[in-house]
C-alpha cells in the first residue's frame, strides 16, 4: 500500500464506467465522495452545485475560493480524502480557472495539488470504443443514463423514447471517445503523471478486486473494499449487443 493521499483525480470519458467506481468508492466510507463536482464549464453552474450565492465586488478569485471549499467539502465527506471525476469536456475550463486561483504555479499538476494536497491520479478508459459508443448513443436516445442493481431508474435525462440505431452517430462517438484518451495521454505525459490505469473491461468483469487495487494505490487498506456492493448496473442488453455487432460490420466492410 502506498501512503496515503489528500486526494485523487479520476480522470476518464462518458460510458467508461466512472460512476460505477465513484458509487464503490463512496460506500466504502473512506475515500471521499467522488463525482464530478465540476461537471459544467460554467462557474454559474458551480455555483449553483454548491449552493453558492454571489457577494457584490467580489473577485473572481475570491469567488472561486468558495466555491473550490465547497466542493471539497462535498467530495470528501467525513474521510479526509478528496475525489473528483474530471472529463475532457470541461477540462480546459476547470484548468483556466485553476489558473485564476493559482496563478504563480507553473503545471497543471501543480495547480491541482495546490487547490487538493497530495493527488494521486487514476485513468479509467474504455478499449472497446464501439461499445463505449454504442452506450453513449443509446442513452442519449432514452434518456435513461443509470440504474440500480433492481432496476430502479438513478438518473435519467428526458422523457423515455425507443432506440434508433445510428450508424453515423455511433462513429463520430467513437472518434470523440478515440480523441478523449489521446488528449489524457498526451496530458499525463506533459505533466509528467503517471496513472493508475483502470480497463474498463477488467473492472467491469471484476468490479470489486478492481475498487481493492485503486483502494491500495490510493493509501486506504484494501481490505474496506470485502462486501461492498455495486449500487449501479449495467445497462446493456440486447438491443446495445446488436448495435455493436451491426456497427462492427459495417466497419469491416467500409474497410
Amino acid at each position: 500500500m502506498s501512503a496515503r493521499f489528500d486526494s485523487y483525480v479520476l480522470c476518464t470519458s462518458p460510458r467508461s464506467g466512472s460512476t460505477l467506481l465513484c458509487n464503490l468508492l463512496a460506500k466504502t466510507g473512506a475515500a471521499g465522495l467522488p463525482d464530478s463536482h465540476f461537471h459544467e464549464p460554467s462557474l454559474v453552474s458551480w455555483m449553483t452545485d454548491h449552493g453558492i450565492a454571489a457577494t457584490k465586488g467580489e473577485s473572481e478569485r475570491a469567488l472561486l475560493e468558495r466555491v473550490f471549499k465547497a466542493a471539497i467539502a462535498e467530495g470528501s465527506g467525513t474521510t479526509g480524502m478528496f475525489g473528483l471525476r474530471l472529463q475532457r469536456h470541461s477540462f480546459a475550463f476547470f484548468m483556466d480557472k485553476l489558473g485564476v486561483l493559482y496563478p504563480g504555479r507553473a503545471t497543471d499538476r501543480d495547480r491541482l495539488e495546490a487547490a487538493f494536497g497530495s493527488t494521486a491520479f487514476l485513468y479509467l478508459t474504455r478499449r472497446d470504443k464501439g461499445a463505449q459508443a454504442v452506450s453513449y448513443v443509446k442513452a442519449q436516445q432514452t434518456g435513461l443514463w443509470h440504474v440500480a442493481p433492481d432496476g430502479t431508474e438513478l438518473e435519467r435525462l428526458s422523457q423515455p423514447q425507443e432506440p434508433v440505431y445510428d450508424g453515423a452517430r455511433i462513429a463520430t462517438v467513437v472518434a470523440e471517445m478515440t480523441a478523449y484518451d489521446h488528449d489524457w495521454r498526451a496530458w499525463f505525459a506533459a505533466q509528467n503523471i503517471e496513472p493508475l490505469e483502470i480497463l474498463y473491461e477488467s473492472f467491469s468483469a471484476g468490479p470489486v478486486a478492481s475498487l481493492a487495487t485503486v483502494l491500495d494505490h490510493l493509501g486506504v487498506d484494501r481490505d474496506v473494499a470485502r462486501g461492498v456492493e455495486p449500487g449501479v448496473a449495467k445497462l446493456s442488453d440486447g438491443i446495445s449487443r446488436s448495435w455493436v455487432e451491426r456497427f462492427r460490420s459495417e466497419q469491416e466492410r467500409e474497410s
